[in-house]
């Protein structure tokens, strides 16, 4: 039946080996070329029997045009397009025109083909095969270092440096700097953490904090988890070690637990809601005793908060309600005019605004419960809570 198919599909299409022997991929080990050949030698031993002439492979093939001939010319060519690029993986892909596809789809329908597999698969698996020992590196299809596209008919090559993504915590040390740059402002922490990254991988390094606070609040403790993405690395092995200590010598932002992640790790990363604890400082002017301070903590635990879009960030930010809530309070009582406010939230609520009240966009408030106008004179992220 294999044999009577190829001669039917022969007679009216010139194939080489390799695409005569894709129209049966799914069948048998080998590969097509061998199983091509294997095809031909049997179907030309039966033709002779038979006093017919042999089918004898092309001169040019008319679906590939031999491109699998030229195999060793298109893996200089990316060797070369890799030269001076670090990297440990790689995969392979390629274009081909689609009149070359089509044509190939159309001889599957014209013979009832089910067995085959597309010129693609095939390119891409024998060049991976054979660029892999002239590398002497491995390929890797979820997440290569770097991926080789080719143009087989232009002769086109094209390197594809994959990102690298790497995971951190930062603690802004000091007030009076954003998280990422800002007219105005020498330093961001964005800034402090990628200058180094961009310098010793020589690529572009683009930060992404997991939330942010504002440029006067400090965020200690544990650490703001943070992904930083980037692109086009021309060397990939960096030490970590080496880096935090470099950042960390700032005395202005402290990196922790930096390591290398995957893509899904990264976006993980980002999209997980933390709970955050804070550290407020309220001022109310019109005087706060000990035990209204607490009286606030008490009503305040376990409190449900709707929470419109702050005025101040309403340029940012789509203007509509959230429901957040408070986990947990403590009150430490300092003077007649303030006290400290110790609080664990959902991520997302905004302190300043729990405390003033935003002119009644955020019901309940620290004000509202206090009777009297309270604002956030000084504030801290003590934790970002991952459970």
């Amino acid at each position: 039946m294999i044999v009577n198919k190829a001669e039917e599909v022969l007679e009216n299409h010139s194939l080489c080996n390799h695409c005569l022997g894709r129209l049966f991929a799914k069948l048998g080990k080998g590969t097509n070329e061998e199983r091509g050949e294997a095809i031909r030698f049997v179907l030309n031993m039966e033709r002779s029997e038979k006093e017919l002439e042999p089918v004898e492979k092309p001169e040019r093939c008319e679906l590939c045009n031999h491109v699998f001939e030229r195999l060793d010319q298109f893996v200089e060519l990316c060797f070369k397009a890799s030269e001076g690029i670090e990297f440990s993986t790689f995969w392979v892909g390629s274009r081909f025109p689609d009149e070359v596809l089509e044509k190939e789809r159309r001889i599957w329908e014209e013979f009832g083909i089910e067995t085959a597999e597309p010129i693609k698969v095939e390119f891409n698996r024998e060049l991976g095969k054979a660029l892999g020992k002239r590398l002497r590196k491995e390929t890797e299809r979820d997440n290569p270092d770097v991926v080789f596209i080719v143009e087989p008919f232009s002769g086109k090559v094209e390197l594809q440096i994959n990102p690298l993504y790497v995971y951190g915590r930062y603690r802004k040390l000091v007030r009076r700097i954003p998280q990422t740059p800002l007219p105005g402002f020498e330093d961001s922490v964005a800034s402090l953490i990628c200058r180094p990254f961009s310098k010793v991988t020589g690529g572009k390094c683009v930060f992404k904090g997991a939330g942010r606070e504002d440029v006067d609040v400090r965020t200690l403790g544990n650490g703001r988890p943070f992904i930083l993405e980037i692109k086009n690395p021309k060397v990939r092995s960096v030490d970590l070690n080496v880096l935090t200590e470099e950042i960390n010598g700032s005395g202005k932002v402290e990196v922790l637990n930096l390591r290398f992640v995957t893509p899904k790790e990264a976006e993980k990363v980002l999209t997980k809601n933390h709970r955050k604890e804070y550290l407020a400082l309220v001022l109310v002017e019109d005087g706060v005793t000990p035990e209204e301070a607490e009286e606030v903590v008490r009503k305040l635990r376990g409190l449900e908060i709707l929470q419109r879009t702050p005025r101040r960030v309403r340029k940012a930010r789509a203007d509509k309600v959230r429901v957040k809530r408070v986990h947990d309070a403590e009150a430490g009582w300092i003077d007649e005019r303030h006290f400290e406010l110790r609080l664990i939230t959902d991520g997302g609520l905004y302190i300043k605004e729990l405390i003033s009240g935003d002119k009644g966009r955020t019901k309940p408030s620290v004000s509202e419960l206090l009777g009297k106008p309270a604002w956030c004179e000084r504030l801290d992220v003590l934790n970002i809570l991952d459970d």
